[in-house]
């Protein structure tokens, strides 16, 4: 179901989401977090559906903000019906959807400018949770805490994503500030080596780049088949894999911190992912190699092969590893401040 309000206010939605809940018998006492997307239009929806499903793991209040409203206003949808500002819609205002899916609060503000749109989804538009789509004018962004400081989860931890363009300094964001969590996807921004530049310049003890969550698989694999027998030490390392792809310039980087050995890169323009990392040890090389979209290959000298599933990770997997986490990744901070310029060859911070 989503119920829709046009020029409408925060106090508003709040008490609409309130006699929502009294209405389906629910509450929102579960929900372990709020999660505030922060994107622009053309990102909205795919942003949505990775949380719907996330959040089957994780129930959450999701408030996503929309950057570019303006350009995207369907005056179709407005109303010159009178009414009192901020006041919740009369039920004479509901309109059905023929599908019986949505139900469209048609509302005005008597006097002043439109100022604000939202949409509240609430069952399977919105997962294990609810979510409140934001469409402010851009005035109202340069106050976008005081926007969904009323619509917070009370005593929940807050999580914030930018799924595409993220400012500068996440951290210094107004909304960012009081985050838990920030959450960022460099890969997905306009441009992804100038985005994660400035990541790197700006990066806070809460911030995290899902281009490293791409990685987890990857480095809890090369971590275990570094420690099974003969334990010889590593004297190099090489990393394969597609050009212009952050998860393998990271990975090369925790690789350099970890091991504390030289370690190249090679972009190949033709792979589509991370394809191989190689060890050189005394007795040969070992290595683990991605032979197919959903498979990896473990080569060990002296050893037969062994072929093991490893499945591309999903938008949805690492959102779900993020909103499952929460506290500062550690080992992220290291390796953007320490491991990048080991194999980079320069301090970005």
């Amino acid at each position: 179901m989503i119920v829709r309000l046009n020029n409408t206010t925060t106090s508003a939605i709040a008490r609409e989401i309130d006699e929502l809940h009294v209405e389906r018998g629910e509450a929102a006492q579960g929900r372990v977090l709020t999660l505030v997307i922060i994107t622009g239009d053309a990102h909205l929806e795919g942003a949505l559906e990775t949380i719907n499903a996330a959040s089957r793991e994780h129930p959450c209040r999701v408030i996503a903000i929309v950057t570019d409203a303006d350009k995207h206003t369907n005056t179709d949808e407005k109303s010159d019906r009178p009414g009192t500002s901020g006041s919740t819609p009369a039920e004479s205002d509901r309109t059905l959807d023929p599908d019986d899916r949505c139900i469209s609060y048609k509302t005005a503000r008597p006097g002043g400018d439109h100022t604000l749109d939202a949409e509240i989804r609430f069952g399977s538009d919105a997962g294990a949770g609810e979510v409140i789509v934001l469409r402010p004018v851009p005035a109202l962004l340069d106050h976008s805490d005081a926007l969904v400081i009323p619509l917070l989860v009370p005593d929940a931890p807050l999580v914030v994503w930018w799924p595409a363009n993220a400012p500068k300094a996440p951290s210094k964001d107004l909304i960012g500030a009081m985050a838990t969590s920030r959450i960022t996807d460099a890969m997905e921004a306009d441009d992804p080596e100038i985005a994660f530049a400035s990541l790197l310049e700006h990066s806070g003890a809460a911030d995290v780049d899902l281009s490293w969550t791409r990685t987890t698989i990857w480095r809890a694999l090369l971590a275990s088949i570094i420690d099974q027998p003969p334990h010889l030490p590593v004297t190099s390392v090489r990393v394969t894999g597609q050009a212009h792809f952050l998860p393998l310039e990271l990975l090369a980087s925790w690789l350099a911190l970890k091991l504390e050995v030289p370690v190249t890169v090679e972009r190949d323009p033709r792979a589509q992912a991370i394809t191989g990392v190689y060890f050189t040890r005394g007795d040969g090389t070992m290595s683990m190699e991605r032979h197919r979209a959903d498979q990896a290959r473990i080569n060990q000298p002296g050893q037969a092969s062994q072929t093991i599933s490893m499945p591309l990770r999903t938008a949805v997997d690492c959102m779900s590893e993020e909103m499952g986490r929460l506290d500062p990744d550690e080992v992220y901070q290291d390796v953007i401040s320490r491991g990048w310029p080991m194999v980079h060859n320069r301090c970005t911070r």
